[in-house]
């Protein structure tokens, strides 16, 4: 009631001294040395039981249940674009992205860090009328810097899921979140604060920074996880890192999965709609939309002719393909007819062609 003062710097100081008083709580007793102790079978049974994804599928995981997804590139590569397009399926608004399913979620917590206006303009763009109620309850935006950041105050993140009973966090972006991070140290304390809140059930999705690439260096080499700005401590401790290669506002970038938790995606040429704030695969390189294209259908080395772009592909984008096709049939996107051996006429290498059903549904 003191002329002048600050409500929210109050509340601040008084959740501070709270919390100070829990971990001193919890660090006199025995609290602390059991509170998170499970026994061994229960670990191995329950712990990690194979749950579905939150994107993609079990054989090819873009973002895992309990494992933090991490979006790397450059400005104005799309990052943002993307992961509205995420945020949006995961309240229900939309089925997939990529042509990878998306698992709902009951509530998000959008830490909108910087140009938070701008951040504004471009979700609104897939954003309808009729999405009006399911954005109100299961969206909320925190706006501008957060009161402290994640190295000096590794509950936070737990405790603003806690605080707007959200499931799901989306930080945009990590250079805001953290005091520097190139800082080993600031690093794993980082890393702390994130393994913190999924302990306690909170999904996380995090926007990133490449560093700049080298001079001379091929646009079109795949990235590497050195790519990624800051401590190796901030990769190391990600599920799933995806690295979008490209020119700011350009509309065809490459999505590199740089760190897997299941089977390698990709890489994928996506196709950004910059006035819908969309995102595609490249028909020219998906492989259903090449299967439906040729009556014949394709062979494995083919497959892997049209997605590498060499005509004598390397085995490991030969086994790729190969992949990629039993994939689609395990999917019921695609049939297979078995090769035959060699003999006086040669063999037959097997060959992949659309299923009927999926082409009768998607004609």
């Amino acid at each position: 009631m003191e002329p002048g003062a600050d409500p929210d710097a109050i509340r601040s100081e008084v959740e501070s001294e709270v919390r100070t008083e829990r971990e001193r709580a919890l660090a006199s007793g025995r609290g602390r040395l059991s509170r998170f102790v499970t026994d061994g079978w229960r670990f191995v049974t329950e712990t990690g039981t194979d749950t579905e994804p939150l994107w993609g599928t079990r054989e090819q995981t873009a973002w895992s249940s309990g494992e933090s997804l991490m979006i790397v590139g450059a400005p104005g590569v799309g990052k943002t674009t993307l992961a509205h397009q995420l945020i949006l399926a995961r309240l229900g608004l939309a089925d997939s992205v990529l042509d990878m399913p998306v698992a709902p979620s009951r509530r998000v917590l959008y830490l909108a860090l910087d140009r938070y206006k701008q951040i504004a303009r471009a979700m609104a763009r897939g954003v309808e009328p009729e999405h009006e109620q399911r954005l109100r309850d299961g969206l909320a935006v925190w706006q501008g810097p957060l009161p402290a950041t994640l190295d000096k105050e590794p509950d936070l993140l737990a405790d603003l899921a806690a605080a707007h009973q959200a499931d799901t966090i989306v930080i945009d972006s990590l250079k805001d979140a953290v005091s520097t991070l190139v800082d080993d140290a600031l690093g794993v304390a980082y890393n702390n604060a994130r393994q913190r809140a999924i302990r306690n059930g909170v999904e996380i999705m995090e926007l990133h920074h490449q560093r700049k690439a080298t001079e001379g260096a091929p646009r079109a080499q795949k990235p590497t996880l050195d790519r990624v700005y800051g401590s190796t401590w901030i990769t190391s401790g990600a599920g799933s890192v995806l690295f979008v290669s490209g020119e700011a506002g350009d509309l065809a970038v490459t999505l590199h999965h740089l760190k897997t938790p299941t089977g390698e995606i990709g890489p994928l040429q996506v196709i950004h709609d910059h006035e819908r704030g969309t995102s595609t695969l490249d028909p020219a390189l998906n492989p259903v939309a090449i299967l439906r294209q040729g009556p014949d259908g394709l062979t494995v080395r083919e497959l892997a002719m049209i997605q590498s772009g060499q005509n004598n592909p390397e085995r490991s984008a030969t086994e790729k393909a190969r992949r990629t096709l039993d994939r689609l049939v395990r999917a019921g996107l695609a049939d297979k007819a078995e090769g035959t051996a060699g003999g006086t006429g040669g063999g037959q290498q097997a060959r992949y062609r659309a299923s009927v059903r999926h082409i009768g549904a998607v004609s």
